[in-house]
């Protein structure tokens, strides 16, 4: 597990730290993170909705979460979409970011109602995801992102999300892991194997 990568009150987990759809493997990780075990999360559908939200348990349809509230843990669940997380002394968010809400802004989306909402984020984090790498896609998709254009180690036309993501979080204190779900070892690749195995995104205010 990566651990309060930057200094922020976050976690990237790993594979061996278990899926975190099931609550024994959830409480497993808060208890090495020191944090409850009972996270707020959303059913995630790939798009830009943003919640704020109070307490623990699933908001609903989303893909982003931030809070005010001290010692609720936020989390996002990915196997290769990217898991983002920024925040200030105030608040924390994360954000659940594939290519579509990526393109959707989703990152974008948290950071303007973060800072609407007088909680301008000042840091972020970016969890493993699918790199350039190995993220083989069409024209079709690759034209929603016509900066990132990239190849594919074996010559295809790929996307660098990653760099994306950056250019929605520019200004800020930035944290990357660079890791990529699909070809580097330790992490869940749906992609590459098909799993329903989640990794997870955990942040929270100290």
């Amino acid at each position: 597990m990566i651990e309060n990568p930057g200094g922020y009150g976050v976690a990237f987990t790993e594979r061996s730290d278990g899926n975190q759809r099931s609550s024994e493997e959830r409480t497993s990780v808060a208890e090495r993170l020191g944090i409850s075990s009972q996270w707020a999360t959303a059913t995630q559908v790939h798009g830009s909705f943003v919640h704020r939200v109070d307490a623990a348990g699933d908001i609903g349809e989303g893909d982003g979460l931030w809070t005010t509230q001290r010692g609720l843990p936020l989390a996002v669940l990915t196997a290769d979409c990217f898991g983002v997380a920024m925040g200030s002394d105030n608040a924390v968010g994360v954000a659940h970011a594939g290519w579509r809400g990526t393109e959707a802004s989703v990152v974008t989306t948290l950071r303007d109602e973060m800072t609407q909402s007088g909680y301008p984020p000042t840091w972020a984090a970016i969890g493993p995801g699918i790199q350039a790498c190995c993220f083989e896609v069409g024209h079709e998709v690759a034209s929603l992102f016509p900066g990132s254009g990239s190849r594919t180690t074996w010559g295809t036309v790929s996307v660098n999300l990653e760099n994306e993501l950056r250019s929605q979080l520019d200004g800020l204190e930035l944290w990357a892991s660079g890791a990529c779900t699909m070809s580097d070892p330790g992490w869940f690749s749906h992609r590459a194997t098909g799993t329903g195995d989640r990794l997870a995104t955990v942040a929270w205010l100290p």
